[in-house]
């Protein structure tokens, strides 16, 4: 079994939270096919209701905080599809043996963003997504918390200021005008697209970046939002979005890939004490910082896992626990490779990423801690 993750604070960074070393089990879920893969997980029995360190058995345990919450993002297959990999399958079967307060999906639960797809398509996806994903989740008693991703309903526009996937856009909102996600709304105008909600003493804030752009409309809305009493009086603030702040992965490096005006928009987090965003997108586990905003770059659950900026490492699918002291505002994170079931450790992710519109450090780092070298490098565009 490895070493406990050790809570970090925003602003004394002192280790990242989830190093471990390796884990008893030896099981990979990636390569098997769906009915091995559901045997291995048929293995995964429940954890002690009592134990401080809930966890699926054979899996490292990281210690319980005040508030668990376990984070998803990008689970979709290819254009129009109506199946999930392995991982995405075994993830939630096992979602229940960690004891999470909540799930967090930070994007791309369906695979649209397609005009070739009819509205029939599109609907059979999220009829697919309800009985494979929301509704086991849902049946354990799990509340589930959602951001819009491009693939679910992009907010990308012409330049006559029309959704292009406009039907993407009213699919969704049909199929979540129907469910029911467990949440405690502060504000559900505008449900599905943006609201927030509070849980465990935590305000949660969710935007519509499922594009690259966040509208005026919702810059004020959030302002508003997170000055408001609710929000200020709460433990914690976090913000989940889709889109990114700045890039992490190969291949997103790009403008459309990562959020329009992004030092703007970090910085009306910072005003009101944001403590993290929650992003996916990228299909990259990062957990990164800029400013005195932490990110948790979500990797993706699904396919197409990508590499690290300037990193020749092997894509994996991840799912992160995170776990949260709220006295101290500090939080721990565990992420697992869903392939092997072993933790990602702190020494295979970088230390800085470097992108065209900004840099982040890994948490765990501050300024100080940069080589002469890192703290000159600049970014090179990927492949």
């Amino acid at each position: 079994m490895g070493q406990k993750a050790m809570p970090l604070n925003r602003r004394k960074f002192l280790l990242l939270g989830g190093t471990t070393i390796g884990l008893a089990t030896s099981a990979a879920v990636r390569g098997l096919d769906r009915k091995s893969a559901s045997q291995a997980n048929h293995n995964l029995s429940s954890a002690p209701q009592t134990s401080p360190s809930p966890a699926p058995q054979g899996v490292f345990a990281p210690q319980r905080g005040d508030v668990r919450l376990i984070v998803i993002s990008d689970m979709n297959s290819q254009y129009g599809s109506t199946t999930y990999r392995a991982e995405v399958e075994a993830a939630v079967k096992m979602l229940p043996d960690w004891q999470p307060d909540l799930v967090i999906c930070a994007g791309d639960m369906v695979a649209g963003q397609s005009l070739k797809l009819s509205q029939q398509q599109v609907q059979s996806m999220w009829d697919a997504f309800g009985q494979k994903i929301l509704q086991p989740i849902r049946k354990t008693g799990l509340p589930f918390a959602l951001t819009l991703g491009n693939h679910d309903a992009s907010s990308y526009r012409n330049p006559n200021g029309k959704y292009v996937y406009a039907l993407d856009r009213e699919v969704a909102n049909s199929y979540w005008s129907h469910q029911e996600p467990g949440l405690q709304y502060v504000d559900r105008a505008d449900f599905p697209f943006y609201y927030s909600f509070q849980q465990n003493e935590i305000f949660y804030l969710v935007w519509d970046a499922s594009s690259a752009n966040i509208s005026d409309e919702e810059r004020v809305w959030a302002e508003r939002s997170l000055a408001s009493d609710v929000a200020q009086q709460a433990k914690m603030r976090i913000v989940i979005g889709h889109l990114p702040f700045y890039a992490v992965a190969q291949g997103r490096d790009r403008a459309g890939e990562i959020l329009n005006r992004a030092d703007e928009l970090r910085l009306l987090l910072e005003r009101h004490n944001v403590h993290t965003y929650i992003c996916g997108h990228h299909h990259v586990y990062f957990p990164g910082r800029a400013g005195e905003l932490e990110m948790l770059h979500t990797g993706a659950l699904g396919s197409g896992p990508r590499s690290w900026l300037g990193s020749n490492t092997a894509p994996i699918q991840t799912l992160t626990v995170v776990d949260i002291t709220l006295d101290t505002q500090t939080t721990s994170y565990t992420t697992y490779d869903m392939g092997s079931l072993e933790i990602v450790k702190t020494e295979q992710i970088p230390r800085l990423l470097v992108g065209p519109n900004g840099r982040e450090l890994r948490r765990d780092l501050t300024l100080a801690d940069l080589t002469p070298e890192e703290s000159n490098q600049q970014h090179v565009l990927s492949k």
